[in-house]
Formats: C-alpha cells, structure tokens, sequence
C-alpha cells in the first residue's frame, strides 16, 4: 500500500473526520474508500465512452446464425391440434 498525503480545505477535513467518527472508522478509511468510489466512477464513464468491440469474422457468424430464425415452420401444428385452432378468448 502506497502512503498519499494532500492538502484539503479545513471544513472539507473537518467534514471528513466528522463523517469518519460518524461511521466508526478512521478518517484514512473514509478517504480511502472514497478515492477508491470515485476512480472505479471514473473508470466505468471512460469504459461507457469507449467505442464497442469492431466486429470480427467470429462475431458476424453469430449475428448470421441469429437471422436464421426458427429451424421449421410449426404454425400449421395448432391446425392439426384435437378441436383444431383454438378462437381467440373475448373479454368483456
């Protein structure tokens, strides 16, 4: 663990300790968690940035097979069904 020292502004020190002793932890922790919400925040808004992934051989093949749609046409089946296509319910 590496040791950070900063200058903060008084109330924002004194803001800090007074939060810290209200968590019951010690005001490194409290900056430390912080520092830490805040870089994964900031990493997360660089990642939602990025542009996607370009599209490779292997990620059109996918897409290829998801246009194929169903292997076989099964609507006729209702047709042939016991008492055939059921009509569609009212309501009312």
């Amino acid at each position: 663990m590496t040791m950070l020292s900063f200058r903060a502004d008084d109330s924002e020190a004194s803001a800090a300790q007074e939060w810290a002793s209200r968590l019951g932890v010690d005001r490194s922790e409290l900056l430390r968690e912080a520092l830490h919400a805040h870089l994964v925040k900031l990493a997360s808004e660089v990642e939602a940035l990025r542009p996607a992934d370009p599209v490779d051989d292997e990620n059109a093949d996918l897409a290829s097979i998801a246009d194929w749609g169903p292997a076989e046409e099964w609507s006729d089946w209702a047709d042939s069904a016991p008492g055939g296509r059921p009509e569609p319910h009212e309501t009312g």
